[in-house]
């Protein structure tokens, strides 16, 4: 098996629970080191009791990742197919990068693939959710939480910059649930009038400070994505000051000392809630399950409460975005 992309809580839950079934019917588990690269550069390690043992807690992925497309690299793809040579299987972790590399390779060679969706971002088709999300909502409640009490205690405003690149759906659930006055997310058009406005509102009835939750792939106003690229042509949105652009905006149209924190990495690391750690485990029941039954080019799915899985052409085929109505929702709590 491997994990590609973003480091996400709750990886090791899944790559413990397919080893784990796999044993049952008696298999052997490799790890493909680092991604999509150990499957070019065949680069390949038993995993066993000690590799697995005491993972469940910890965050990362104990089998390393890369953002590598094997498509954009000289030789890339004959170097997976040689990998393949020496496996049976291979279970792919991962969010649509990795994943649509899996699909493309079972649609073209028929390779024997099974995938598993993972991202903080909870942008992937075809699942309800994604483990990973669960811990990035929690930590950036957390950190929306301690943003009030400084706002409130400066009479200032706070931005706070979550993750989610093309998806606001960690901005949208971490304003709800911290009681942020206004959430901006790439989904929705960014307005500071509006956003001055909901602070307005507050500070008309007696409230002198506001906490903003913005989205770090927020499209705004007169800013065009340019500079670095990933193998996948994703522009590093790391780079793009969302939050203290807007911070900036807000400022000048309200008057109010304005700042921006950036919670960034903390919110795909370190320990996943005990939610993630269960519905990664399932997950990874449900991937070895289908090498078990030689089901290829499926992915494990979230469907209400119900674990099942669905084609990876259909996970990939177009992202999951806020919906209006989940938007609607926070609107309500705005100012």
């Amino acid at each position: 098996m491997l994990t590609g992309g973003g480091d996400c809580p709750g990886l090791n839950a899944v790559i413990r629970a397919v080893c784990r079934r796999l044993w049952e019917g008696g298999h052997e588990t490799v790890a493909v080191l680092n991604g999509w690269r150990g499957m070019v550069d065949t680069n390949l390690k038993p995993l066993g009791w000690d590799e697995i043992s005491g993972i469940l807690p910890k965050g990362g992925t104990i089998i390393g990742t890369s953002r590598t497309n094997p498509y954009k690299l000289d030789g890339g793809v004959d170097g997976v197919r040689k990998t393949f040579e020496q496996l049976d299987a291979l279970v792919a972790i991962g969010g649509e990068d990795t994943l649509g590399v899996a699909s493309k390779l079972h649609s073209e060679f028929g390779l024997p693939v099974v995938g598993v969706p993972k991202t903080i971002d909870n942008d992937l088709n075809g699942t309800d959710y994604t483990f990973g999300f669960d811990t990035a909502v929690y930590v950036a409640t957390d950190g929306v939480d301690r943003c009030h009490s400084t706002a409130e205690s400066h009479s200032r405003i706070i931005v706070v910059e979550t993750m989610g690149r093309h998806a606001g759906w960690i901005a949208l659930f971490a304003g709800i649930a911290g009681g942020a006055d206004y959430i901006l997310i790439p989904e929705q058009p960014v307005d500071y009038d509006a956003v001055a406005a909901a602070v307005e509102r507050r500070r008309s009835r007696g409230k002198n400070f506001s906490v903003i939750v913005a989205s770090e792939g927020c499209e705004l106003p007169g800013v065009t994505d340019e500079g670095e690229v990933d193998d996948f042509g994703h522009v590093r949105v790391e780079n793009r000051a969302v939050g203290e652009t807007v911070a900036q905006e807000v400022e000048k149209r309200t008057k109010m000392q304005t700042r921006a924190t950036v919670l960034g990495y903390i919110q795909r690391g370190g320990s996943p809630t005990p939610r993630d750690r269960i519905l990664g485990l399932r997950f990874g029941l449900e991937a070895a399950d289908l090498v078990e039954s030689g089901s290829w080019g499926r992915m494990s799915a979230l469907h209400g409460d119900e674990v099942d899985s669905v084609p990876l052409t259909e996970a990939t085929a177009e992202l999951k975005l806020v919906t209006q109505s989940w938007y609607d929702t926070a609107k309500t709590f705005f100012g």
